[in-house]
């Protein structure tokens, strides 16, 4: 007879610690953020919101820039690898030419090759005629040497081309990997900001994109009345802030240079760019560039960068007002140079 076990009986208290303990768990994932994001956190008050999606905006801005250089330099190895491959195209085809001609005089010498050259004399009709033949198969023979050495020397060059063709191309590769790089912290930083503002309420997300579309506005307006009091220093200065004040409103996009959108480095390489100004592509080269001024020695036109990894630039427009592509929460705007830390200034003209 089989035996008959008495069925175990389950802990109510137990089920529940299990129960609680997977909720705490679950609850610790979210508050953590196990997809790496960390800011569901639902005890933030709106001004503490603003203050992580600022920060977030500082380090997406700092990545853009890093983005942007190696995207500058992606692009000049590009242009190099596509230098070198046209140019050994052309070598190439030159030497395909100088072999043709080695191969048909190596045929004509086979060809006339079959007599001894004494016995070709004393059978010609014409003696003085095979003379001058034979002088011209010795300046023949010199000129094969020629180019056969010649045809070596373009084997050379080609194989150089190609070397520094693959170097080229790995340096390549790497901007790339260091562009998919950049662009995934940007587009995270980015997401992470979406994401906290998500938990304001409605009026607090939409009341400041209609505060910061103002200042791009009638708001913009005021600035430039009031910053238009101070002289530029040269046209090309003012044909810049010109170009600037042109694009107030225009959307804020990462890695943008224009038309008509920007990012704040972008937005300055285009403004000198409309001057007959070519400027480097980040906030970081963009101050090395022209002469440092001091804050207070600012003129329209001159460059303004901030915080400490200069990961944002502006235009002074005077009276301690600049142009600017903020971050993706506001369009380009008129804003007081006091709003961020400053780092420095330059005068590019």
């Amino acid at each position: 007879m089989a035996a008959h076990r008495k069925p175990r009986q389950r802990s109510a208290g137990g089920n529940t610690v299990r129960t609680a303990a997977t909720i705490a768990l679950a609850g610790a994932a979210t508050a953590t953020g196990f997809d790496g994001t960390g800011y569901a956190e639902p005890s933030l008050t709106p001004a503490q919101v603003k203050a992580k999606v600022d920060k977030l905006y500082q380090e997406a801005e700092v990545a853009t820039e890093k983005y942007n250089g190696a995207k500058e330099k992606a692009e000049g190895a590009e242009g190099r690898l596509r230098a070198l491959r046209d140019e050994a195209a052309r070598k190439t085809d030159k030497l395909n030419s100088a072999r043709d001609a080695l191969g048909s005089m190596a045929a004509a010498q086979y060809r006339d090759g079959g007599l001894d050259p004494a016995l070709q004399l004393a059978l010609s009709g014409d003696p003085d005629r095979y003379l001058e033949g034979a002088e011209f198969v010795e300046r023949a023979g010199t000129r094969q040497a020629a180019s056969v050495a010649s045809v070596r020397g373009q084997l050379r060059e080609i194989e150089q081309l190609r070397g520094a063709a693959h170097i080229e191309l790995a340096s390549l590769r790497s901007r790339q990997a260091e562009l998919k790089r950049h662009k995934k912290t940007v587009t995270g930083k980015l997401d992470a900001a979406r994401r906290l503002l998500a938990q304001l309420p409605t009026e607090e997300r939409t009341g400041d994109v209609e505060r910061a579309s103002r200042s791009a506005g009638s708001g913009a307006r005021d600035g430039l009345t009031s910053a238009g009091t101070v002289p530029a220093p040269n046209s090309r200065a003012a044909a810049a802030v010109s170009y600037a004040s042109s694009k107030l409103g225009s959307p804020y996009v990462w890695g943008a240079t224009g038309p008509d959108a920007f990012d704040c480095s972008g937005l300055m390489q285009a403004a000198y760019r409309s001057a007959g100004i070519s400027l480097p592509r980040t906030t970081y080269a963009q101050i090395d560039t022209g002469r440092r001024v001091a804050r207070s020695e600012l003129l329209p036109g001159d460059l303004v960068f901030f915080y400490s990894a200069i990961s944002h630039v502006g235009i002074y427009i005077g009276n301690g007002q600049m142009i600017h592509a903020p971050n993706p929460s506001a369009p380009v705007r008129v804003a007081p140079i006091d709003e961020m830390p400053f780092a420095g200034a330059t005068r590019v003209v």
